[in-house]
């Protein structure tokens, strides 16, 4: 099949692809930069921004299915440009797939649109979208899963995929942010609560995806659904954090604050940021305060049951691999 990878040079977005690629498929790859790793895969790739309409046109024609991956990340930023990339480049894509006569689209989307800072602790996906958000990454990621799924019909079958802090070698956002901070000693843990979180590796996300892929048509019990997407590992967030800081020879975090003054301070923070117009991250906001203070993680029984997904690399395993990446590197 010929498919088109959207952020196919991102982290999950590459994973995807050299799967697809080792499948056999026709692969090309739609972002706003051309990707080394992906010349040396073989794979076309094609330039542009998910919210010019042509750009998404010229990049969809005359593809079998799309993987929606790309999206602006992150916990700070201005609103519209979340909006201009992860609703209207979604809405983008799906007015194209109608119009080219694209059969599949596979979403990424994220449990964080469940999320309103509250405890989540092994919840399935008849969850509904929280009724707020602290930023704007998850409001407009449920937007789009909204969209996606609303435009499941016979000419076009959608799903929508909600893989849990992805991680591993290759990671350049969250690996690469915990050990920074960790080298500069500015990670404090945050509350002596033992919160429970999910998480997943890379490969075993992109396993999630394909999987979801082969399951899908119109009238199959993927199509039109969200799922949760993790190793299946809840583990307390600040053992996860200390075991990828052991993974770089980093040592441990061992001081604490509370979850009041962390929330405090990022809200501090944020009017600061806010106020001045800083476009870089705060070192903390609400969100990550809630997110590093709170439980969350899922029950992944649909997506076993659905479309066969089981995670093949557990966290010790995928530990084990980011370390000899790093002893590599």
């Amino acid at each position: 099949m010929k498919i088109l990878v959207t952020g196919g040079g991102g982290f999950l977005g590459h994973a995807i692809v050299k799967q697809l690629v080792e499948r056999g498929d026709e692969v090309s790859s739609f972002s706003r930069s051309n990707h080394e790793k992906l010349h040396e895969l073989g794979v076309e790739q094609i330039a542009g921004n998910l919210d010019d309409s042509e750009a998404v046109n010229s990049a969809v024609s005359g593809c079998d299915v799309v993987f929606h991956v790309a999206a602006k990340p992150g916990v700070w930023g201005d609103y519209l440009e979340y909006y201009n990339t992860n609703f209207v480049g979604t809405l983008n894509i799906v007015n194209a797939c109608r119009e080219f006569g694209v059969k599949k689209l596979v979403y990424t989307s994220t449990p964080s649109v469940v999320h309103s800072g509250d405890n989540i602790e092994a919840i399935d996906e008849s969850a509904p979208y929280a009724t707020h958000y602290l930023t704007h990454y998850p409001k407009t990621k449920a937007m789009a899963e909204k969209l996606v799924l609303e435009s499941n019909c016979e000419d076009l079958a959608t799903v929508a995929l909600r893989p849990h802090l992805i991680w591993g070698p290759g990671d350049n956002h969250l690996v690469p942010r915990i050990v920074a901070r960790g080298k500069a000693g500015q990670l404090r843990r945050i509350g002596t609560e033992e919160c429970l979180v999910d998480s997943v590796y890379i490969d075993n996300a992109a396993d999630a995806h394909i999987l979801a892929e082969q399951k899908l048509e119109y009238d199959s019990p993927v199509a039109g659904k969200a799922y949760f997407i993790s190793n299946g590992e809840p583990m307390c967030v600040w053992e996860l954090i200390n075991k990828i800081l052991e993974a770089a020879d980093v040592p441990p975090v061992t001081r604490t604050i509370s979850p009041k003054v962390a929330y405090a301070a990022g809200w501090l923070m944020e009017m600061i940021y806010g106020a001045l117009r800083i476009k870089s991250e705060p070192r903390m906001t609400r969100f990550v305060a809630k997110q590093l203070s709170t439980s969350h993680w899922f029950d992944i029984s649909a997506a076993r049951n659905d479309f066969g997904y089981n995670p093949r690399i557990s966290i010790a395993e995928g530990l084990q691999l980011l370390k000899q990446d790093f002893a590599k590197n």
